[in-house]
């Protein structure tokens, strides 16, 4: 009995651990579709969570950052949501592809047309940004995510390295380095391998025949030995019976 009432103590107290530590892992963050190279393009998917036993969230407001501002963010379409692009003036245009930029998406918000994120579930929303920094290792997007009930969640805490991690911590895309090659990567693009691709199809190609014209030469040859040997054995046999006869 002592046992088990142990067992059952030691039980509920894990359940309470993770009831308690939950939440701090149920939280607005970035993720990319692949790679997010610095210097390329990349699809990233905001993934939020409903962190609410009694109301829904109906609308994510994600604020884009301007010491690092993207000249190209793309969200995609998703039932269900409405989505508004906001774009301001850039204090320092970019360039790119040849054209200076003057204005730039500081801000994408999605409101839910129907019942939102439901308790319980969870969503992504995904954007296509690009093009990525070169001069930084990470973006920080802030984020606002509203309940049904009016409640506001802000995930803007910035996280700093060696330091436990905020209530509400904002959003972090980590970039990866760029390709050796200096082409930058590109989630999603698959023009940048189709080269390689063509060129693996037809080494294949090159392999096959070539084995099969290894394979055709060792079948004609192993058949020219054995109609050979075959002719050795006859001979001997019938040059036996003559020196038997004579």
């Amino acid at each position: 009995m002592k046992a088990s009432r142990i067992a059952a103590a030691g039980a509920a107290a894990g359940v309470t651990v993770l009831a308690l530590s939950a939440p701090a892992f149920a939280h607005v963050t970035v993720q990319p579709e692949g790679a997010a190279a610095k210097g390329g393009y990349a699809v990233v998917d905001f993934k939020v969570p409903n962190e609410r036993d009694d109301a829904s969230t109906t609308k994510l407001e994600v604020t884009f950052p301007t010491d690092h501002p993207l000249a190209s963010v793309m969200p995609e379409p998703m039932p269900g949501w409405k989505i508004d692009v906001t774009k301001s003036k850039l204090d320092k245009p970019l360039e790119m592809h040849g054209e200076k930029i003057s204005e730039a998406v500081t801000k994408v918000t999605w409101t839910a047309d129907g019942k939102g994120i439901e308790p319980g579930y969870f969503e992504k929303f995904p954007v296509s940004i690009g093009q990525l920094p070169e001069d930084t290792d990470q973006l920080v997007f802030k984020a606002l995510q509203t309940y049904s009930n009016k409640e506001v969640v802000r995930w803007i805490e910035v996280p700093q390295e060696g330091q436990e991690e905020p209530d509400n911590p904002a959003p972090v895309l980590e970039l990866s380095a760029a390709s050796e090659d200096g082409h930058h990567a590109s989630s999603g693009d698959g023009a940048s391998d189709a080269k390689p691709a063509e060129k693996a199809s037809a080494d294949t190609a090159a392999d096959s025949a070539s084995s099969d014209s290894t394979d055709t030469t060792a079948r004609v040859l192993g058949v020219v030995g054995i109609v050979v040997g075959a002719a050795g054995v006859a001979y001997g046999v019938l040059a036996g019976r003559r020196r038997t006869n004579a």
